[in-house]
C-alpha cells in the first residue's frame, strides 16, 4: 500500500464525496463491559456526529507508511476456515448489517486489547468504485473496480479535566459536569489493504498512534499476523546496534554514527532524484557502501554488518525509516561550524602572510630610498663606542672620502643643491653650510 493510494482514498472522506453505508460501534468501561452499542445508517446521522465520525475514520489512515501505517499480511494458515482473515471477509461481506457478527468481533477485541481505561469500537463499512485513469494520470468516468472494504478504528475515552463553568439552570459559576470524551484513534486498521488501486485480501493496513510501544496485541491476536516494527522502532533499534559496535572499539571516530546517518540521507536523496517509483531497502551491499563511505574500518564495518543481519534480515527496513533527521540537522550544524572555523583559520593565515610581506616590502623601500644624513648625538656615544654615523646612498657611498684641513681630519661628502640631508633628524638645505 502506497502513499498515493492512502491518500486517493482519504480524498473522499467528505461531506460530498463520503459513500460509508453503515456504522457499529460498542463503549467498552475500564473492567471491559459493554455499556452502549451503536448501530447507524452512516448518511443519516446529525451533521456534526457525521462530521465527528468521519474524522475518526480519517485519522486511522493519517501518518506515514512504515510507521504510523503498517501494511501487515495474513499468513497462509488464516487464510484458511476458521481463521482471522476469513473472519474479516465475512465482517466485510455482511455490510455491517449482521449484529451477531460485529458483536463478535467487538468480543475479540475486548479480549486483545491490552488497555487500562475505557474506549470506543468503531466499524465503518463503505464501497469505492474505482475510476480508471491513463497513464498521464487523467481519470475516465468508467468503473475499473469496486473496492468494498471495513475500516476499524479503537478510540480511548477519558473524562474532561474538572473545571470551572456557567451552570445556566442555576444561573451561576460552578464545577462544570464532566463528560466522557472520545478521543482520536489509537489504533485502527482497514481491510482489505489498497494496493496500487486494486484490492488486496492477503494484507490488513494497520493504524497506530504510538509509534514507539504500538499494540503488538492487535496485531498478532486481533489480527493473526506477524508483527511489525514500526520505523521509529527500526530506527532506534539500528542506531544503538550501530553505536554499541562503535562504543567497543577505539579506533572508531566519535562522529561515525552521524556520518553513516549523512550516508543514508545522501543516498535516498539521489534514489529520490531518480524518480524511482521503488523504495530504496537497506540490503547488506548498500549497508556496505555506506560505511565504506562514512570511513568505517573494514573490521568494525563487519561487526556492523553482523549485528544488522541478526536484528533485520526477516525483514531489511527502507532507507527512509532508518534516517534520524535530529541526527542529519545536527551533523549539518557540525559541518557548518567546522568549516566556518576552517574559514577563519585560513583568513587568520592569509592576513599574517600579506602582513608579513607588507613588513618585508617596507624594509626594503626604507633600504632603496635612504637619503644623506648624518647622526652624531651624545645619546649614540653613552649607547656604543661609534661617535658618528653617516647613512649614504649604496651608489654614493665610494665618493665618501677623507681630508686633512690644518692638521685635522675631515670626512668629505660630494653634494648637490637638490640633495636632502638631515643632521640627527633635522632637515637641512645645502645653503645653511658655510664655505
Amino acid at each position: 500500500m502506497f502513499k498515493k493510494d492512502v491518500l486517493e482514498l482519504k480524498k473522499r472522506f467528505t461531506k460530498n464525496g463520503c459513500t460509508f453505508t453503515k456504522m457499529a460501534g460498542c463503549y467498552i468501561d475500564a473492567d471491559k463491559n459493554k455499556v452502549v452499542n451503536i448501530h447507524e445508517t452512516f448518511l443519516n446521522l446529525d451533521e456534526e456526529e457525521f462530521y465527528k465520525y468521519l474524522d475518526i475514520a480519517k485519522k486511522t489512515l493519517s501518518g506515514t507508511i512504515h510507521n504510523n501505517l503498517l501494511e501487515l499480511e495474513f499468513p497462509k494458515e488464516e487464510e484458511e476456515a476458521g481463521g482471522k482473515q476469513q473472519f474479516l471477509m465475512g465482517l466485510r461481506e455482511s455490510k455491517l448489517k449482521n449484529p451477531e457478527l460485529f458483536d463478535r468481533f467487538f468480543d475479540l477485541v475486548i479480549e486483545n486489547y491490552d488497555y487500562a481505561g475505557n474506549y470506543l469500537i468503531l466499524l465503518f463499512h463503505d464501497v469505492y468504485d474505482v475510476i480508471k485513469k491513463t497513464s498521464d494520470n487523467l481519470k475516465i468516468d468508467e468503473s475499473e473496480e469496486v473496492y468494498e472494504y471495513i475500516i476499524c478504528a479503537i478510540c480511548p475515552v477519558t473524562l474532561s479535566k474538572a473545571a470551572l463553568g456557567y451552570r445556566e439552570d442555576q444561573q451561576r459559576i460552578g464545577s462544570r459536569i464532566r463528560d466522557w470524551v472520545v478521543g482520536v484513534p489509537d489504533s485502527g486498521f482497514i481491510f482489505p489493504a489498497f494496493t496500487e488501486r486494486s484490492t488486496d485480501i492477503h494484507s490488513v493496513m494497520f493504524y497506530t498512534k504510538d509509534t514507539k510501544e504500538p499494540h503488538i496485541e492487535l496485531m498478532e491476536d486481533l489480527l493473526g499476523c506477524p508483527a511489525k516494527r514500526t520505523a521509529t522502532i527500526q530506527k532506534n533499534v539500528f542506531n544503538n546496534l550501530v553505536q554499541h559496535v562503535i562504543d567497543e572499539h577505539a579506533d572508531v571516530k566519535e562522529s561515525a554514527l552521524m556520518d553513516i546517518q549523512d550516508g543514508l540521507h545522501q543516498m535516498l536523496t539521489e534514489h529520490e532524484d531518480d524518480n524511482s517509483e521503488e523504495e530504496l531497502i537497506l540490503d547488506s551491499h548498500t549497508l556496505q557502501t555506506v560505511m565504506a563511505g562514512s570511513g568505517i574500518p573494514e573490521p568494525v564495518a563487519q561487526v556492523i554488518e553482523e549485528a544488522y543481519q541478526s536484528e533485520f534480515a526477516k525483514e531489511p527496513p527502507v532507507v527512509d525509516s532508518l534516517i534520524d533527521k535530529k541526527t542529519i540537522a545536527e551533523n549539518e550544524k557540525r559541518h557548518q561550524q567546522k568549516a566556518l572555523t576552517d574559514q577563519v583559520l585560513a583568513l587568520q593565515t592569509t592576513i599574517e602572510e600579506k602582513e608579513a610581506a607588507i613588513e618585508e616590502k617596507d624594509t626594503v623601500i626604507k633600504q632603496q630610498n635612504q637619503e644623506l644624513s648624518i647622526v652624531s648625538s651624545p645619546e649614540l656615544s653613552q649607547q656604543s663606542a661609534v661617535d658618528v654615523v653617516v647613512k649614504v646612498k649604496a651608489d654614493r657611498a665610494s665618493q665618501v672620502t677623507k681630508k686633512v684641513v690644518d692638521g685635522t681630519p675631515y670626512l668629505v661628502i660630494p653634494v648637490e643643491d637638490n640633495f636632502h640631508i638631515k643632521i640627527n633628524g633635522v632637515d637641512k638645505d645645502i645653503s645653511e653650510f658655510s664655505d
